[in-house]
């Protein structure tokens, strides 16, 4: 019984650390730069965006157009991005994101996760964000920030499901 006992103990401390990311400070501070990029979309607060992202950017998207055939679609600067969030709109815009993986090496960073992105209570798509960050004299900036789209296929959490009904 003691055995039995033990194993289900170290069966209960194991499991939740397999499945979550414990985060060095370092990529707790990436982290947070990806918390402010959605903060700000959600606060339509462009300047809070802004501070999240390098002087030089790449932006891409990879989605299919409406007779289903692959597109990439790139930006190269972030002026219609922060003109859009910026700009009042009905909706609240939600990024909502889960299973964020990040590594670092250095100066640099990457991190990947899942998202679902709503407007105020409406799904609207999903997919994957992948971020590339640097850090410099200022800490951590986005310089290449790509992602999936697609309204189909997606796995939300019933969690983030819930929070937007």
């Amino acid at each position: 019984m003691k055995h039995l006992y033990f194993l289900v103990l170290a069966t209960i401390s194991i499991f939740p650390q397999a499945r979550a990311q414990k985060l060095t400070p370092e990529q707790q501070a990436v982290k947070q730069v990806i918390t402010n990029l959605f903060l700000g979309m959600e606060k339509g607060d462009s300047a809070l965006v802004h501070s999240t992202f390098s002087s030089e950017i790449t932006m891409a998207t990879v989605a299919r157009d409406k007779a289903g055939n692959p597109i990439l679609h790139r930006e190269s600067s972030l002026d219609g991005f922060l003109k859009a969030v910026g700009t009042p709109h009905k909706e609240v815009w939600y990024e909502e994101i889960w299973n964020l993986q990040i590594q670092i090496d250095g100066d640099f960073a990457q991190a990947w996760c899942d998202y679902a992105f709503y407007l105020d209570k409406t799904f609207s798509h999903c997919g994957v964000d992948a971020f590339h960050l640097h850090k410099g004299k200022d800490g951590w900036k986005i310089f290449h920030l790509a992602d999936t789209r697609r309204k189909a296929g997606c796995e939300v959490p019933k969690a983030i499901e819930n929070k937007h009904k």
